[in-house]
């Protein structure tokens, strides 16, 4: 099998950058016009993006028909297709609740079901291919690369179409979302443009390799999740993600009211945090492909070598969000901005280092089960994104409401997101390449 080099690589994070992009305009964009410009409640646009998630649970699915394929090329061409047509009829839905809720929510709903099919059909036929085509001692860099670019997308496209459009107007809107959705769609199909190579370029394996075993959905589920540390690991990332998650909208929520922030200023601080992502993100990039060498002689897979990165990320994050809960007390004497940093940090941390023993780990069942090894996980990551964001702003309610204060609710719930990371760690802790050593643990 012919490897992908740093170029091939990048191209493939290309395509994670175009996925990011749409759903950016999908997940914040949009969000904001429902809510400030047509004056519909916050749950409506937050029950559209959870169902995005939801819909994501087919990422197995996806996965599993691009292993009996011969390429996965066409199903990262056509998620994308199907993303894109999302995005602009979700957008076309939001610019029709300026006449009632009806019959724009069943529009919106059939658009945000293409976006989380969409992007459960290229983001996980892009990471199987990433996973398959990828040198071993390049994949904590590898990981770290696409993820970051992916970041670099949303960002890019979040101040491009901000600045275009203004002034606001439902014309511009269209205009913008539409130049958006269609840019990432022909950003990707130039990336994937010949990536595999001619004629059956993943299909093909060398001499000595085991050959791929076409198996029906059901079939192929049950034998991965008899698998005691493709298990175990489908554990860790759905409780690490809940954690990650579920600070998601309620940092700048605590900024307000806690600090007293303005809008500009608790942006700014959201700024800092993924700035600190990125900083974590880059380390165990260069960390992990530069270590790669002195642990090889060691066994088992990379995400063994990158374990003590995702134990070290989820304990600096849950120290990182204690430090927090302390801040809700605290106020104004605390210092903010170093804690949300370090947080991102941390965060960025054990991300990448979970998502290079995810490539390694894909293909811990040979040839052919890539595709549907990571749509298990992705599709435990979009549950837990789900449930996370929505249950950490819901429990922030539920405690200002009971408590009658703001500082108090806030410190139940980072205190409560820093125990969620350290049970995650404490998973990760009994990851081992023997089987059974994670089935003794398991029965433990």
């Amino acid at each position: 099998m012919v490897f992908l080099g740093w170029l091939g690589i990048a191209r493939l994070g290309l395509v994670q950058s175009a996925i990011g992009a749409v759903v950016m305009l999908a997940t914040s964009l949009l969000n904001r016009i429902m809510v400030v410009e047509y004056a519909q409640i916050a749950a409506l646009p937050a029950g559209l993006v959870a169902f995005h998630y939801a819909v994501q649970l087919t990422r197995p699915k996806w996965g599993h028909g691009s292993d009996l394929g011969q390429r996965r090329t066409p199903w990262i061409i056509g998620g994308m297709a199907i993303l894109a047509g999302g995005g602009v009829l979700a957008t076309q839905a939001t610019l029709m609740f300026a006449d009632g809720l009806m019959p724009a929510l069943p529009i919106a709903i059939m658009a945000y079901a293409l976006i989380g099919g969409g992007v459960g059909a290229a983001g996980t036929s892009v990471l199987a291919l990433l996973a398959t085509r990828t040198a071993e001692a390049r994949r904590p860099a590898a990981a770290a690369l696409t993820w970051i670019m992916m970041i670099l997308g949303i960002v890019v496209t979040a101040t491009t179409a901000g600045k275009l459009l203004e002034p606001y107007s439902p014309e511009r809107l269209f205009e913008v979302a539409t130049g958006v959705a269609l840019g990432a769609f022909a950003l990707a199909l130039v990336a994937v443009s010949g990536i595999e190579g001619p004629g059956n370029g993943r299909a093909a394996v060398a001499e000595g390799d085991k050959p791929r075993v076409s198996v029906d959905f059901g079939t192929a589920v049950r034998g991965i999740w008899g698998d005691a540390l493709t298990r175990l690991f489908t554990i860790f990332v759905f409780v690490s993600m809940l954690a990650y998650s579920m600070q998601d909208l309620i940092l700048e929520p605590f900024a307000g009211l806690v600090f007293g922030m303005t809008p500009g200023q608790s942006t700014q601080l959201s700024g800092l945090q993924h700035g600190g992502v990125l900083l974590g993100m880059i380390l165990v990039g260069i960390g992990g492909h530069g270590f790669k060498g002195r642990s090889a002689q060691t066994g088992g897979f990379t995400g063994l070598k990158l374990k003590r990165w995702i134990i070290g990320g989820c304990v600096g994050s849950a120290a990182a969000l204690a430090a927090l809960a302390v801040a809700a007390n605290s106020g104004g004497s605390w210092p903010l901005a170093p804690t949300v940093f370090i947080l991102g940090f941390a965060n960025g941390v054990f991300a990448v280092a979970a998502i290079g023993s995810m490539m390694d780990l894909a293909g811990r069942g040979g040839p052919g089960q890539e595709g549907i090894r990571m749509g298990l996980w992705g599709a435990s990551q979009a549950v837990a994104f789900g449930l996370g964001g929505f249950f950490g702003a819901s429990a922030v309610d539920v405690g200002r409401s009971l408590l009658g204060a703001d500082g108090p609710a806030f410190e139940l719930v980072f205190a409560f997101e820093a125990l969620i990371f350290i049970a995650a760690a404490g998973i990760a802790v009994r990851l081992n390449s023997s089987d059974e050593v994670v089935t003794r643990e398991l029965m433990a």
